[in-house]
C-alpha cells in the first residue's frame, strides 16, 4: 500500500483549518552596549512559508530562538496572530541536530511523544525515516551516522511533531545538493498549511521554498522590505521566476558582506 497520501492527509488533519501566523513587534536584542538588532516588525501569515536570509552575525538565529521561547529579547513582543500563546504550538529545529546519543534513530524521531507521555506513532516515524532515506538505519545510534544522516534524522523528528508553527535554522545545510533538493520537496509537502519560518544562507533554497523572503542586514540589523517569489513552492530549480529572484537576492547579499 502506498502510504504517502495517507501520511500527507493525516498531517493535514492534525493541523487546524487555519494555522496561526506569527506577529513580531518592536523586537530588539542587545548584549551590553552592542545592539544586535532593533525595531524588528514583521508578520508571517498563517499557513505561509517565509525564508529569512542575511549575512552572518546579524541575529537570525537569535530571532528564531526568541520565537521558540529559548531566549529573551531586550525589548519587543512575539505572539500568534490568533491571540493565543505561541508556547506548545511550535516545532523548532536548530543548527545542531540535538539527537540524544543514547537513543536509537527511531526513538529520537518519536522523542516529543515520549517526553509528553503520549503514545508513540512508530508507523509515522518509520514512514518519515523512509522518506528521508534512513529506514535502514532506524535502529542505529546517532554516533553511527554521518553528519548529513544526523541532519536528516533531525528533519524527520521535526516533521513528526506536526505542529502548526515550524521554525527551522539551516535544516538542509549538511546535505549534498541532490539529497537537499529531495528533502526540500519532502518538507514543502509535509509542512503544507503550516506556518514556517526558515533561516538559510542559500538564495536558491529560499527561492524554491518561500512564499516570501526577508533579508536582515546592517549594524544594528534591520529588516528590508519583503520579497515575493511568484509561483507555488517548491519551485523547480530552473523556474524562470526563481532564477530571476535568486540573482537579485544573491546580488543583494553579496553587497551586504564586508569586503
Amino acid at each position: 500500500m502506498d502510504l504517502q497520501p495517507l501520511v500527507a492527509s493525516a498531517a493535514a488533519a492534525a493541523l487546524p483549518a487555519t494555522c496561526p501566523g506569527i506577529r513580531v513587534s518592536d523586537l530588539s536584542l542587545r548584549y551590553g552596549t552592542t545592539v544586535i538588532f532593533e525595531d524588528l516588525n514583521f508578520m508571517v501569515a498563517g499557513g505561509s512559508f517565509v525564508a529569512l536570509l542575511g549575512p552572518s552575525g546579524v541575529g537570525k538565529s537569535s530571532v528564531l530562538k526568541i520565537l521558540a521561547g529559548l531566549a529573551k529579547p531586550t525589548t519587543g513582543r512575539c505572539e500568534a496572530t490568533d491571540g493565543q500563546k505561541l508556547a506548545g504550538r511550535i516545532s523548532y529545529m536548530g543548527q545542531t541536530d540535538l539527537l540524544y546519543p543514547w537513543l536509537r534513530v527511531v526513538e529520537n524521531v518519536v522523542l516529543g511523544s515520549r517526553l509528553r507521555g503520549e503514545p508513540k506513532d512508530y508507523d509515522r516515524a518509520m514512514h518519515l525515516l523512509e522518506r528521508v532515506g534512513l529506514a535502514a538505519r532506524a535502529k542505529a545510534l546517532p554516533s553511527e551516522l554521518s553528519g548529513g544522516m544526523r541532519q536528516r534524522a533531525a528533519i524527520a523528528r521535526t516533521l513528526y511533531e506536526q505542529r502548526p508553527i515550524v521554525l527551522m535554522d539551516e535544516p538542509f545545510s549538511a546535505l549534498d545538493p541532490f539529497t537537499r533538493t529531495r528533502i526540500q520537496d519532502l518538507a514543502a509537502e509535509l509542512m503544507q498549511g503550516s506556518t514556517v519560518l526558515l533561516i538559510t544562507h542559500d538564495p536558491l533554497e529560499a527561492c524554491r521554498l518561500g512564499h516570501s523572503l526577508m533579508v536582515l542586514s546592517g549594524h544594528p540589523a534591520r529588516l528590508g522590505a519583503p520579497i515575493t517569489v511568484p509561483g507555488t513552492p517548491p519551485r523547480a530549480p530552473d523556474n524562470d521566476d526563481l532564477l530571476h529572484t535568486q540573482g537579485h537576492l544573491l546580488r543583494m547579499l553579496t553587497e551586504m558582506e564586508p569586503r
